[in-house]
């Protein structure tokens, strides 16, 4: 396994790998968006009952025992980053992942989570 050393010496820079990677990153900053609002507990939970299946958010307030209010808020965050979308169902609004990219962060995030 490679180690990591925390006290790397100065060294001579590879310019070659510098120069093949300095404009290689992309803007990141939807990316940080992303996990920034996926980085909350009860946010994190709402996308993981949202894998399983669409829900209203009185559904949603009852299976995480929490306010309505709370997961209002919550759902209007991961709307605004495009994470879960809205259905009109007769009298209810349902909420649902926005796709299932959305639903493979969740499973790859959980899969890294339980590895040893």
């Amino acid at each position: 396994m490679f180690q990591v050393d925390e006290n790397c010496e100065p060294h001579p820079l590879d310019a070659e790998k510098v120069q093949r990677f300095e404009d290689a990153v992309p803007d990141m900053s939807y990316v940080v968006t992303l996990f920034k609002v996926m980085g909350d507990e009860t946010r994190a939970k709402i996308l993981y009952l949202l894998s399983k299946e669409s829900f209203c958010v009185h559904d949603l307030a009852a299976a995480l025992s929490t306010s309505v209010s709370n997961v209002s808020h919550h759902l209007r965050l991961l709307k605004a980053a495009r994470l879960v979308r809205t259905k009109r169902v007769g009298q209810r609004v349902c909420y649902s992942l926005d796709d299932e990219h959305v639903a493979h962060l969740l499973e790859e995030a959980l899969k890294h989570a339980s590895h040893n």
